[in-house]
């Protein structure tokens, strides 16, 4: 048998709302300030990409936290781990595939004449 009152379950639902709104106002805020920045931001490339970084960490610990309630529950560190492992997979994904398409970027424009002479002798037309 549990202990847990009438009163005592409307605190934890008023409780758990409250983390919501908490969420979906913090989610919004982060959003709007990330979308303002990127179309009206006047610093250089660098900068702005330091600060939509930022910007995508807090939003990510605001889901993380107030949506999932990832901190909250018995065992969770084990739900942390395995999804700080898929964070560093998808992290190696999408800087690998940005070197390479630099990469290749520099290759391909290092001599335009060259890359169009073939292109040219290996199109079928």
């Amino acid at each position: 048998m549990s202990n847990v009152t009438v009163a005592d379950h409307d605190e934890i639902l008023h409780l758990t709302y409250g983390k919501y709104v908490l969420g979906f106002v913090g989610s919004v805020i982060l959003t709007l300030g990330a979308y303002l920045l990127a179309t009206h931001g006047t610093s250089s490339k660098t900068v702005l990409a330091v600060f939509l970084a930022v910007f995508a960490i807090a939003q990510f610990v605001v889901q993380m936290v107030l949506f999932l309630h990832v901190t909250e529950e018995r065992g969770t560190h084990w739900r942390l781990i395995v999804m700080s492992m898929m964070l560093l997979v998808v992290i190696i994904l999408v800087f690998g595939s940005l070197w390479i398409m630099n990469n290749l970027n520099y290759r391909m424009m290092r001599s335009p004449k060259l890359m169009q002479q073939y292109l040219k002798s290996q199109s079928v037309l």
